[in-house]
Parts: structure tokens; sequence; C-alpha cells
């Protein structure tokens, strides 16, 4: 009976042993690829070249990689840290470069990823002053405007989290917000600039922009960017029982559907 404890007693002293070997090691690694500083909104430099090739690797990011932390890649960060149920405060510190380090293993870094070549600035407060269709994750097969993957991802977010209690066209018509605001010239010119534009959407504002959308919020970005718009071409829409500001109500309203009015 001894013997049959000494036994049970040294494999799992062995077992924890190799668990915190190989913590450790992933612990070492991740030390190896970044610095001890934290990473936050106006760092740069190698650090941040390295945080957004790896972001972009995973396909959370689809801006320049300039190595300048920007909103573009606070944004990404915040993304990946809510997405692998972390604390979702877009500050890099070792328990966020650890799980990036774990997710991107095999990643390995061009030219562009470590600051080797030109590209545009990550720089400026407002997250849409980068294209972000041009270097992005892979496009989809299934749409033509070249949004990247991660551009459908977030603006089903954006959908199941303005319009899911709405009806079909509803959620359809809040995605043709979307894309017709970045085609538009008085808005940022990337899907994740007008979403996250400052107090542009209520589900940025409550957090529920980080709720897994449906599938229908998902069908419905696809029939929006097929080219379904039942807006019309509005750039605004707000819920008449909710709405606080008075200038939205002076916008040229063009159509309601569900709960929300459509404008101009």
């Amino acid at each position: 009976m001894k013997n049959r404890l000494l036994v049970v007693t040294i494999i799992i002293v062995s077992v924890l042993f190799g668990m915190h070997s190989l913590q450790r090691y992933s612990q070492d690694d991740a030390k190896a690829t970044f610095s001890n500083a934290t990473l936050t909104v106006g760092s740069s430099g190698s650090d941040v070249y390295e945080l957004q090739g790896r972001l972009k690797y995973l396909g959370y990011y689809n801006g320049a990689i300039d190595g300048s932390f920007g909103t573009k890649t606070k944004n990404a960060v915040t993304w990946f840290q809510w997405k692998f149920g972390m604390k979702s405060d877009g500050v890099v510190g070792a328990k966020t470069k650890l799980k990036l380090w774990e997710a991107t293993k095999n990643w390995q870094p061009s030219a562009a990823d470590t600051g080797n070549a030109t590209g545009g600035s990550d720089n400026s407060n407002n997250s849409g002053s980068n294209s972000g269709s041009s270097g992005g994750s892979t496009p989809s097969k299934s749409n033509n405007l070249g949004l990247s993957e991660s551009d459908l991802k977030i603006m089903a977010n954006a959908v199941y989290g303005e319009s899911r209690g709405e009806p079909y066209e509803g959620q359809v018509a809040v995605a043709a917000v979307i894309l017709n605001r970045l085609k538009s010239p008085s808005f940022p010119n990337t899907i994740s600039g007008v979403i996250f534009q400052p107090l542009a959407f209520t589900a940025v504002a409550d957090g529920q922009i980080w709720l897994t959308p449906n599938e229908t919020a998902r069908k419905a970005v696809q029939d929006a960017i097929n080219g379904w718009d039942p807006t019309g071409g509005c750039t605004y829409y707000f819920n008449p029982e909710t709405a606080t500001s008075k200038w939205i109500w002076s916008r040229p309203q063009v159509k309601t559907i569900g709960k929300h009015i459509f404008c101009m």
C-alpha cells in the first residue's frame, strides 16, 4: 500500500513539475519576444511592431504595421483580450503578451512586420485615419468590397449589439448604415474606424459590441455587402424612445424600420 502511494505521489509531482516547466518555458519565450514594457496608446518601437504583426496574423488588426500604438491598435488589442477571456482594457501587459505569443507560435515576421518597410500611420486619435482594406487579413471570398474577415466579424458584432431585437430588415439596415458611412467622406474610411468612432454607436459605449453575434447578424452583414440597403443610403439612425440628442431629430428622416428611424 505504501509503495502504491509512493508511486502515485511521484507521478503527481512529475506532472506538476512538467506543467510548471512548460509554463515557465512559455513565459521565457514570451519575454524573449517582448520587452518588459507595458504597451498602451502612445507607445512605439519594436514591441509595437511585434504586437501589430501578431494581431494581424490572427485577423484582429488590419492597419499598417508602423510601430505606433494608436486607436486602431488599441481596438485590436481590446478585441483580442475579449476573445481570449481577458480584461478588455487595450493595455498590453505581461499576461496579454503571453497569451498573444501562445496564440501566434507559427507566425513568421516579414520585413513590414519588423519595421523595415514603410506604411501608413496608426498614430491618430481617430481610428478611421488609416485604410483598413489594404494589407488586412485575407479578404472574404463572399464580398465584393474588399473587406477583410476581421471587418466582417466586427460588423456582425455591431449589428448584433445594436439591433438583435429588431426585424431582419432592420438588422440589414444597421449594416447598411455602417457601409454608407464607410463610403462617405464625412466618416472614417475603415470599418473599425466607423464602428469605433467616438459616440457613434451605443453598443460600443455600453460594451455590447463584444457580445458574440448570431448567424442572423452575420447574414444581415452579408446581405448589406451584397447590395441590399433598406435605408436608401442613410448614414444615421436612432431609437425615438431612448434618443437624448436634440441634434439627431434635425436630420432628414427617410424610413422607420422596427424601433429605429433612419435618416440622412
